[in-house]
Protein backbone atom coordinates (compact mmCIF):
# COMPACT_ATOMS: atom_id res chain seq x y z
CA UNK A 1 0.00 0.00 0.00
CA UNK A 2 1.38 3.23 -1.02
CA UNK A 3 1.45 6.09 2.11
CA UNK A 4 0.17 9.36 0.96
CA UNK A 5 1.05 12.42 2.32
CA UNK A 6 -2.41 12.95 3.68
CA UNK A 7 -2.16 9.04 4.92
CA UNK A 8 1.34 10.86 6.96
CA UNK A 9 -0.53 13.41 8.45
CA UNK A 10 -3.23 11.82 9.96
CA UNK A 11 -0.54 8.92 11.72
CA UNK A 12 1.19 12.15 12.54
CA UNK A 13 -1.94 13.45 14.06
CA UNK A 14 -2.90 10.33 15.92
CA UNK A 15 0.91 10.13 17.33
CA UNK A 16 0.46 14.00 19.24
CA UNK A 17 -3.31 12.80 20.72
CA UNK A 18 -1.65 9.72 21.83
CA UNK A 19 1.26 11.46 23.57
CA UNK A 20 -0.94 14.10 24.71
CA UNK A 21 -3.13 11.54 26.37
CA UNK A 22 -0.10 9.36 27.91
CA UNK A 23 1.08 12.90 29.76
CA UNK A 24 -1.93 13.91 31.15
CA UNK A 25 -2.65 10.25 32.46
CA UNK A 26 0.88 10.13 34.23
CA UNK A 27 0.67 13.63 34.94
CA UNK A 28 2.31 14.49 38.53
CA UNK A 29 0.44 14.67 41.58
CA UNK A 30 2.76 15.07 44.48
CA UNK A 31 1.63 13.57 47.43
CA UNK A 32 -1.98 13.10 46.02
CA UNK A 33 -3.54 15.57 48.48
CA UNK A 34 -6.84 16.89 47.31
CA UNK A 35 -10.02 18.99 48.93
CA UNK A 36 -13.56 19.75 47.43
CA UNK A 37 -13.99 22.97 48.92
CA UNK A 38 -15.66 25.11 45.86
CA UNK A 39 -13.97 28.33 44.37
CA UNK A 40 -17.10 30.27 45.08
CA UNK A 41 -16.44 29.91 48.78
CA UNK A 42 -14.40 33.01 48.51
CA UNK A 43 -15.53 34.39 45.41
CA UNK A 44 -17.23 36.97 47.02
CA UNK A 45 -14.76 37.69 49.99
CA UNK A 46 -12.05 40.57 49.61
CA UNK A 47 -8.51 39.96 50.35
CA UNK A 48 -9.28 42.30 53.47
CA UNK A 49 -12.01 39.55 54.71
CA UNK A 50 -9.98 36.91 54.75
CA UNK A 51 -7.25 38.86 56.33
CA UNK A 52 -9.74 40.12 58.99
CA UNK A 53 -9.97 36.26 60.45
CA UNK A 54 -6.30 36.30 61.46
CA UNK A 55 -4.39 37.18 63.71
CA UNK A 56 -0.48 39.17 63.33
CA UNK A 57 1.60 36.66 63.02
CA UNK A 58 5.06 36.54 65.01
CA UNK A 59 6.90 35.67 62.06
CA UNK A 60 9.45 38.44 61.25
CA UNK A 61 9.18 39.97 57.60
CA UNK A 62 12.95 39.68 55.95
CA UNK A 63 12.48 41.21 52.69
CA UNK A 64 9.83 42.16 50.68
CA UNK A 65 8.96 42.16 46.96
CA UNK A 66 6.12 42.17 44.68
CA UNK A 67 4.07 39.09 43.26
CA UNK A 68 4.01 39.10 39.54
CA UNK A 69 3.17 35.44 39.00
CA UNK A 70 0.91 32.59 41.22
CA UNK A 71 2.02 29.17 39.79
CA UNK A 72 -0.24 27.17 42.41
CA UNK A 73 -1.41 27.27 46.04
CA UNK A 74 1.96 26.63 47.45
CA UNK A 75 4.79 28.36 44.87
CA UNK A 76 4.50 32.49 43.59
CA UNK A 77 7.19 34.38 41.83
CA UNK A 78 8.28 37.68 42.57
CA UNK A 79 9.74 40.80 41.13
CA UNK A 80 13.19 40.45 42.42
CA UNK A 81 13.29 37.76 41.05
CA UNK A 82 12.98 34.83 43.47
CA UNK A 83 10.35 32.04 42.94
CA UNK A 84 9.10 30.86 46.58
CA UNK A 85 8.09 27.91 47.99
CA UNK A 86 5.42 28.36 50.65
CA UNK A 87 7.19 26.08 53.52
CA UNK A 88 5.91 23.89 55.46
CA UNK A 89 2.43 23.21 53.40
CA UNK A 90 1.68 21.49 50.10
CA UNK A 91 -1.31 22.57 48.07
CA UNK A 92 -3.26 20.45 45.19
CA UNK A 93 -0.75 19.79 41.89
CA UNK A 94 -2.40 20.70 38.80
CA UNK A 95 -5.13 18.42 37.63
CA UNK A 96 -6.08 17.23 41.34
CA UNK A 97 -9.10 18.48 43.12
CA UNK A 98 -8.70 21.33 45.00
CA UNK A 99 -5.87 22.84 42.71
CA UNK A 100 -7.67 26.12 41.31
CA UNK A 101 -9.68 26.93 44.75
CA UNK A 102 -6.15 26.86 46.18
CA UNK A 103 -4.56 28.99 43.59
CA UNK A 104 -7.12 31.21 43.23
CA UNK A 105 -7.18 31.90 46.86
CA UNK A 106 -3.40 32.74 47.39
CA UNK A 107 -3.82 35.36 43.76
CA UNK A 108 -6.68 36.81 45.75
CA UNK A 109 -3.81 37.47 48.37
CA UNK A 110 -0.78 37.79 47.01
CA UNK A 111 -0.76 38.82 43.12
CA UNK A 112 0.28 42.02 41.82
CA UNK A 113 0.79 42.86 45.82
CA UNK A 114 3.65 43.58 47.81
CA UNK A 115 4.63 40.44 50.07
CA UNK A 116 6.54 39.67 52.99
CA UNK A 117 9.18 36.94 53.44
CA UNK A 118 10.28 35.23 56.54
CA UNK A 119 12.93 33.20 55.16
CA UNK A 120 13.80 29.30 56.83
CA UNK A 121 17.26 30.13 58.84
CA UNK A 122 17.59 25.88 58.50
CA UNK A 123 17.01 25.96 55.07
CA UNK A 124 17.18 28.28 52.51
CA UNK A 125 15.99 26.80 49.06
CA UNK A 126 14.29 23.29 48.16
CA UNK A 127 16.29 20.85 45.47
CA UNK A 128 14.66 23.29 42.24
CA UNK A 129 16.18 26.58 43.92
CA UNK A 130 13.02 27.82 45.39
CA UNK A 131 13.26 30.11 48.42
CA UNK A 132 11.53 28.21 51.24
CA UNK A 133 9.55 31.09 53.16
CA UNK A 134 6.61 32.11 54.79
CA UNK A 135 4.77 34.41 53.16
CA UNK A 136 2.91 37.02 54.92
CA UNK A 137 0.63 39.53 53.88
CA UNK A 138 -0.44 42.98 55.73
CA UNK A 139 1.38 41.15 59.09
CA UNK A 140 -0.67 37.66 58.23
CA UNK A 141 1.23 34.33 57.67
CA UNK A 142 -0.52 33.11 54.21
CA UNK A 143 0.75 29.72 54.74
CA UNK A 144 -1.16 29.55 58.14
CA UNK A 145 -4.50 30.44 56.41
CA UNK A 146 -3.76 28.00 53.63
CA UNK A 147 -3.56 25.11 56.38
CA UNK A 148 -6.83 26.35 58.85
CA UNK A 149 -8.74 26.87 55.75
CA UNK A 150 -8.21 23.27 54.47
CA UNK A 151 -6.53 24.38 51.10
CA UNK A 152 -3.28 22.64 52.05
CA UNK A 153 -1.68 19.87 53.84
CA UNK A 154 0.95 19.97 56.69
CA UNK A 155 4.77 19.30 54.86
CA UNK A 156 6.92 19.32 57.34
CA UNK A 157 10.34 18.61 56.21
CA UNK A 158 12.97 19.17 58.90
CA UNK A 159 15.63 20.39 59.43
CA UNK A 160 13.66 23.32 58.86
CA UNK A 161 12.98 26.72 61.45
CA UNK A 162 9.16 26.69 61.62
CA UNK A 163 6.90 24.27 62.59
CA UNK A 164 4.02 23.93 60.58
CA UNK A 165 1.81 22.44 63.61
CA UNK A 166 1.60 25.25 65.27
CA UNK A 167 -0.17 26.51 62.56
CA UNK A 168 -3.05 23.84 61.68
CA UNK A 169 -6.60 22.57 63.34
CA UNK A 170 -7.77 19.38 64.41
CA UNK A 171 -8.89 19.38 60.51
CA UNK A 172 -5.69 19.84 58.92
CA UNK A 173 -3.98 16.74 56.99
CA UNK A 174 -0.89 15.98 57.51
CA UNK A 175 1.41 14.84 54.32
CA UNK A 176 3.31 11.46 54.21
CA UNK A 177 6.47 11.96 52.99
CA UNK A 178 7.91 9.05 54.09
CA UNK A 179 10.90 10.63 55.28
CA UNK A 180 13.09 9.49 58.40
CA UNK A 181 15.24 12.33 58.50
CA UNK A 182 13.42 13.89 61.95
CA UNK A 183 14.93 10.85 63.64
CA UNK A 184 18.20 12.04 63.45
CA UNK A 185 16.82 15.45 65.06
CA UNK A 186 17.89 15.89 68.80
CA UNK A 187 15.14 15.70 71.01
CA UNK A 188 13.93 18.93 73.29
CA UNK A 189 13.90 16.44 76.39
CA UNK A 190 17.75 16.77 76.37
CA UNK A 191 17.51 19.69 78.02
CA UNK A 192 20.02 20.37 80.81
CA UNK A 193 19.08 23.84 82.18
CA UNK A 194 16.12 25.96 83.23
CA UNK A 195 14.70 28.62 80.90
CA UNK A 196 15.58 31.13 83.46
CA UNK A 197 19.23 30.40 83.64
CA UNK A 198 19.94 29.36 80.06
CA UNK A 199 22.30 31.44 77.92
CA UNK A 200 21.60 29.29 75.05
CA UNK A 201 18.53 28.30 73.64
CA UNK A 202 18.38 25.59 70.72
CA UNK A 203 15.66 24.57 68.54
CA UNK A 204 14.59 20.40 68.69
CA UNK A 205 13.55 20.68 65.24
CA UNK A 206 16.27 22.62 63.50
CA UNK A 207 19.20 21.22 65.38
CA UNK A 208 20.82 24.52 65.71
CA UNK A 209 21.19 26.43 69.00
CA UNK A 210 21.29 30.24 69.26
CA UNK A 211 22.42 33.20 71.55
CA UNK A 212 19.34 33.88 73.90
CA UNK A 213 18.89 36.97 72.71
CA UNK A 214 18.73 35.76 68.93
CA UNK A 215 16.02 37.09 66.84
CA UNK A 216 15.23 33.63 65.44
CA UNK A 217 14.70 32.38 69.45
CA UNK A 218 11.52 34.59 68.93
CA UNK A 219 10.34 32.81 66.08
CA UNK A 220 10.21 29.72 67.74
CA UNK A 221 7.70 27.43 68.89
CA UNK A 222 7.79 27.03 72.62
CA UNK A 223 7.75 23.43 72.70
CA UNK A 224 10.31 23.54 70.56
CA UNK A 225 13.18 25.27 72.55
CA UNK A 226 15.80 23.40 74.01
CA UNK A 227 18.04 25.48 77.12
CA UNK A 228 21.54 25.17 77.94
CA UNK A 229 23.64 26.56 80.59
CA UNK A 230 26.99 26.33 78.08
CA UNK A 231 28.31 26.39 74.40
CA UNK A 232 29.94 23.13 75.18
CA UNK A 233 26.79 21.33 76.59
CA UNK A 234 24.87 22.43 73.24
CA UNK A 235 27.71 20.50 70.80
CA UNK A 236 27.80 17.63 73.20
CA UNK A 237 24.17 16.87 72.41
CA UNK A 238 24.24 17.39 68.65
CA UNK A 239 23.55 20.56 68.15
CA UNK A 240 25.10 23.01 65.20
CA UNK A 241 25.84 26.76 66.39
CA UNK A 242 23.48 29.60 64.62
CA UNK A 243 25.07 31.53 61.57
CA UNK A 244 23.34 34.44 62.68
CA UNK A 245 24.77 34.78 66.01
CA UNK A 246 27.56 32.59 65.91
CA UNK A 247 27.38 31.82 69.93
Amino acid sequence: MKISPKHVTYILIILIIAVGALSIASAYTGTGFSHDIPSSKYYDMSSSDILSKYKDTNCHVEEKATCTKVVDGDTIYLDNGKKVRFVGVNTPERGVEGYITSKNFVQKLCLNKKVGLDIDDSKHSDKYGRTLAVVIVDGKNVNEMLLKEGLAEIMYMPPSEFYPYDWANSNTHVADTHSSSSSHTPKSTESTTSSSSASYVGNANSGKFHESYCSSVSKMSEGNKVFFSSRDDAVNQGYVPCKICNP
